[in-house]
């Protein structure tokens, strides 16, 4: 009589449980072969029923949480991955960008410093080194970077970028980043020369802070100019005194969306002889189109190195800006006469004159002819002629120069736009259009982009 109540309580719960235990087991099923066809969406809901249906399976949290990361769903991959009673290196990684994509920083940090003590994980370096980026906690994410690549010696991005860092933090050891950096991709070896050209002559200098000024001088060349702040701002405090470097961190926090003049004013007060100084102050006045000023600024410098064509063709700039055309074009033929034989202030008089309409036939053609010249290969000499031949009315030679111009150098957008402008006075509104889109969505939030979107809206309405 026992055996029979045993033998039905067992058939009892074996009617209620297998099917609920088949049941999960399908679910994995289902997620499995949703997660392989990249169904994250599927494959998250299917692994969180089977982990309800089979409550010892708690690996299963884990699943459903790398799904629901998988498919952007971040509230939900913490909910499962906080489920699992332990992570795998994909677990930790997912839940440490699930966090950050919730703006939880601080825990995504705490995640990946957890993940870390189980697994020696580059990608897990790379989330820290990130985070650390946002936060702008450049040596933390130094060290950060300093183990991915120990781990990953072939991210090209993380050698260029731990490169950039130590050129502020150790100098001393950012060569070799930088040169495997420039080894796996060829396409950051302009940048590394520049760095390493700068990095060679700070090794040189005896003053520290002026060691930094060049090493800043150079990350802004980059275009780093966060870290370029940094290299100033070390400058500064190894010499407080120093002038060029309070005038250079100006001109880094300016080009860093910060306004920069406190500092240039402190770099006046410092030394109000310095030429440096004076130019980088014209510079910040000419961004606030104060003209006078800026005009001051450059004659200063001029008084002090008469003979130096850029500070001649600077004044041409503040002329012109200002409105008095004659004397620019003095100033712009002066800088060519102190440097006949270089293409830039050729270049420089030549755009004056196409962007002003004067002198377009006597003296600006002949001088874009002569950058050219001087340099056959630049693309900023080749559009200038280009420009030049569609300011004198020559459309069918600016159209040749400046089709030859985008095909050797298609990334040079200005000439996009002027290749654009040049079929509007053709006539060839389909083309225009075509060159100015292309700039607009290259360079979207840039200022070619802006001007060709404005281009677009007044040819285009």
């Amino acid at each position: 009589m026992k055996n029979k109540t045993w033998l039905v309580i067992v058939s009892l719960l074996a009617a209620v449980f297998l099917p609920i235990i088949f049941t999960g087991y399908s679910k994995i099923k289902n997620g499995q072969a949703e997660f392989a066809a990249q169904n994250y969406a599927g494959a998250a809901d299917s692994y969180e029923r089977a982990a309800l249906y089979l409550p010892w399976r708690d690996d299963l949290w884990e699943q459903a949480g790398i799904a629901a990361s998988m498919n952007a769903n971040p509230a939900d991959a913490i909910k499962f991955l906080n489920r699992a009673p332990q992570l795998s290196e994909k677990g930790w990684l997912a839940l440490g960008s699930s966090y950050f994509n919730t703006g939880e920083s601080s825990s995504a940090l705490k995640a990946y410093q957890q993940g870390l003590q189980l697994y020696d994980s580059a990608s897990m370096y790379a989330g820290l080194a990130f985070i650390y980026r946002q936060q702008k906690n450049w040596s933390a994410e130094s060290d950060a970077l300093k183990n991915q690549t120990r781990l990953d010696a072939g991210d090209v991005y993380a050698h260029y970028r731990l490169g950039l860092l130590l050129t502020v933090l150790e100098p001393e050891n950012a060569l070799t980043p930088l040169m495997r950096a420039s080894s796996l991709d060829p396409q950051t070896d302009s940048a590394v020369q520049t760095l390493r050209a700068a990095l060679n002559i700070s090794a040189t200098q005896a003053d520290p802070s002026q060691q930094m000024v060049t090493l800043g001088r150079a990350l802004g060349l980059v275009r780093e100019w966060e870290l370029s702040v940094g290299a100033f701002e070390k400058a500064i405090k190894l010499n407080a005194d120093n002038a060029e470097a309070w005038a250079w961190l100006g001109e880094a926090k300016q080009q860093a969306g910060q306004d920069g003049i406190a500092e240039l004013n402190r770099a006046v007060t410092l030394d109000d002889s310095s030429v440096i100084v004076r130019a980088l102050r014209g510079l910040y006045f000419d961004r606030q189109k104060k003209y006078p000023q800026m005009l001051a600024e450059y004659l200063f410098a001029a008084k002090v190195e008469p003979a130096n064509p850029a500070w001649q063709a600077s004044l041409g700039d503040a002329y012109a800006k200002g409105g008095d055309i004659v004397a620019a074009l003095t100033y712009y033929q002066s800088a060519v006469q102190l440097a006949p034989n270089d293409s830039v202030y050729w270049r420089l008089l030549a755009v004056f004159c196409a962007d002003n309409g004067v002198h377009v036939e006597d003296v600006g053609l002949p001088a874009a002819q002569k950058a050219v010249d001087l340099a056959p290969d630049d693309p900023l000499a080749l559009d200038a002629l280009g420009w030049s031949y569609f300011s004198s009315g020559r459309y069918a030679n600016a159209e040749q120069i400046l089709l030859d111009v985008i095909s050797r150098f298609p990334t040079h957008l200005p000439a996009h736009i002027h290749l654009a402008m040049t079929y509007i006075a053709e006539g060839n509104r389909s083309s225009a259009f075509a060159e100015l889109t292309y700039v607009r969505d290259a360079d979207a939030s840039g200022a070619d982009g802006l001007f060709a979107e404005q281009l677009l809206k007044k040819y285009f309405p």
